[in-house]
């Protein structure tokens, strides 16, 4: 048990960012990580004992999200505005780096699961290419064409974001 939990305890925290980039809601993420450690306690006996247990609790979570996606599809939630709260009506970004992040983050959202899942787990979470591979269950040169797919389409992404608030200049005729 405390070797389970000596394993475990540590990825919390990775497993919280991975899970928040992909929904995009703490709540729900929070969910998702509870369900995850759930899984992987009820289950610790089912582990591939020569495996990596980052990447076992990265499979986990992606396959919680991946259900959880679908579910959605199937029924959207739906929210009376008397009962939304005004943070989930409105958001106001105080400073320029809040902006730049929240564009960024919209970037990454408007990427393909596919894409946006390869990108999180290789850039943010820092796991290799055939760590990656191992959680998503694909082949590594998969990994590494999505990932350089991913990377393409976020800059262009931000291009267009930036272009799109770069201030527009005013002209005038001057006779």
């Amino acid at each position: 048990m405390n070797d389970m939990v000596h394993l475990i305890e540590p990825l919390i925290p990775a497993l919280r960012r991975y899970a928040r980039a992909l929904v995009r809601d703490r709540s729900i993420a929070d969910d998702l990580v509870q369900d995850c450690l759930e899984r992987a306690v009820s289950r610790w006996h089912q582990r591939r004992l020569d495996g990596d247990p980052k990447t076992w609790m990265f499979s986990i979570l992606h396959n919680l999200a991946v259900s959880r996606f679908r579910q959605q599809k199937r029924t959207p939630p739906e929210i009376a505005i008397e009962h939304a709260s005004e943070r989930d009506i409105s958001r106001e970004a105080h400073q320029e780096g809040i902006i730049e992040v929240q564009d960024m983050l919209r970037c990454v959202g408007l990427l393909p699961e596919e894409h946006r899942s390869v990108l999180l787990l290789t850039a943010v979470e820092d796991l290799t290419y055939a760590q990656t591979a191992d959680v998503l269950g694909l082949p590594v040169g998969t990994v590494m064409s999505r990932l350089s797919r991913a990377r393409d389409s976020l800059i262009e992404l931000m291009d267009g974001a930036s272009a799109e608030q770069s201030p527009k200049p005013y002209l005038r005729r001057v006779k």
